[in-house]
């Protein structure tokens, strides 16, 4: 077996590795999602993970929002279609350009504690009793 080959070959298997992450991890989101647990999910993936993504979800007839994350990764919103028309209408930049109140509302429909988003949302306003920065 030549150098090139060896290399080859631990590089297939690395990306084979993690491509069964990725598979792992999107099966456990789209259990909850169809179990219930949440009505609406937030995938980030590498790019080159995104027509597999998108072709998994729609065998399983599951509506989907893809938008860029960076240079590399993407941003698969998937799940009710009423909480995709929301994501289309206000989460039109990334997600660290979001207003506190556009960063609440995602964090809510995503399921996150609501107490945490509070908390998060007085701390980004800067009007939190208990935060560093208080006004």
């Amino acid at each position: 077996m030549t150098e090139r080959q060896r290399v080859g070959d631990e590089t297939s298997g690395m990306n084979q590795a993690a491509v069964s992450s990725v598979d792992k991890v999107l099966a456990n989101h789209i259990y909850e999602y169809k179990k219930g647990v949440r009505r609406m999910i937030l995938f980030t993936c590498n790019r080159r993970f995104e027509q597999q993504t998108c072709h998994r979800l729609c065998r399983q007839s599951i509506d989907y929002v893809v938008q860029p994350a960076g240079k590399e990764n993407v941003n698969v919103y998937f799940g009710r279609k009423e909480c995709l028309d929301a994501i289309r209408l206000f989460v039109t930049r990334p997600l660290n350009e979001l207003s506190p109140e556009e960063d609440f509302i995602l964090g809510a429909m995503l399921g996150y504690d609501i107490c945490a988003q509070c908390e998060r949302y007085c701390e980004r306003k800067g009007r939190c009793a208990n935060c560093k920065h208080a006004q």
